[in-house]
């Protein structure tokens, strides 16, 4: 499994397949924010701003998790290779 560093020390996220995703509370107690494109819903919590995951559609339409590893307990972040990802020339 790769790391993509969206945002250095800001978000390390694990993309995978939605069903591959298990929630422990549902997403529906979270708010989400959709920009640009529409296509990705960040859900993030009203109260402390922590953005955990998000669900979307890939540039071929598939649908995709990502999970910020950031959020997740006993993760060796430096364990895990990174990719680095432009998303601003994306």
């Amino acid at each position: 499994m790769q790391l993509l560093a969206l945002q250095p020390q800001r978000l390390s996220a694990v993309v995978r397949a939605p069903a591959s995703v298990r929630l422990v509370t549902p997403a529906s107690g979270m708010s989400t924010y959709r920009f640009n494109k529409h296509v990705i819903s960040h859900h993030f919590c009203a109260n402390c701003g922590c953005a955990p995951f998000g669900f979307g559609v890939g540039p071929k339409g598939e649908e995709t998790a990502a999970v910020n590893v950031r959020c997740l307990e006993n993760v060796d972040l430096n364990a895990w290779p990174r990719i680095p990802y432009d998303g601003r020339s994306v």
